[in-house]
């Protein structure tokens, strides 16, 4: 098997496993069954769990906003489409697999000892308020309006990750449009 092949079974299981047990409770062993990449590869691939954990959060942020671009940008008005992120959402947290919000999740269990797992967390989340900056310019909207927006999806995914259920990104959509006056 190459290297890159290696690379993406093992990204594979620890995206799975990390995802759905939490990054603590999940050895290198786990990730190496799961992946069937050897444990001498996965430890050539990543020398440490945390660079593991590092790699997924970065593949994993690649495909979450691709997924939410992708669906936002199907709606042609410009507000639509601000609203259309809290409808993208409501799907994601209907997922039978959901489990919240990976990135808050990552940085519960090791924000506080992992600069580099802070670090793709902060990235994470600055890389979507500017999306939801964006967002806000292309509707014309006053730029301040970007951090409310923030908070109430980051507040709905926290919510959603923690009770289950889709109502708080239909009680934060209803707290946008009522912000989008």
């Amino acid at each position: 098997m190459d290297s890159a092949t290696a690379r993406e079974q093992a990204l594979d299981a620890a995206e799975t496993l990390f995802y759905g047990r939490g990054v603590q409770s999940v050895g290198m062993d786990d990730v190496r069954a799961a992946s069937r990449v050897s444990l001498k590869r996965l430890y050539q691939l990543f020398p440490a769990k945390e660079q593991l954990v590092e790699a997924y959060l970065e593949r994993r942020d690649v495909c979450w906003r691709g997924r939410l671009a992708e669906s936002v940008a199907r709606q042609e008005d410009p507000r639509e489409r601000i609203l259309a992120v809290f409808d993208w959402l409501e799907g994601w947290f209907g997922e039978p697999d959901f489990r919240g919000c990976a990135w808050i999740n990552a940085y519960g269990e090791l924000g506080a000892t992992s600069e580099r797992v802070a670090h793709q967390v902060r990235a994470h989340k600055r890389a979507f308020r500017d999306y939801l900056g964006a967002l806000v310019a292309d509707a014309g909207l006053p730029p301040a309006l970007t951090g409310p927006l923030f908070l109430l999806a980051e507040g709905a995914m926290v919510t959603a990750g923690i009770n289950g259920g889709t109502a708080p990104a239909a009680e934060a959509r209803e707290a946008a449009r009522l912000l989008l006056g």
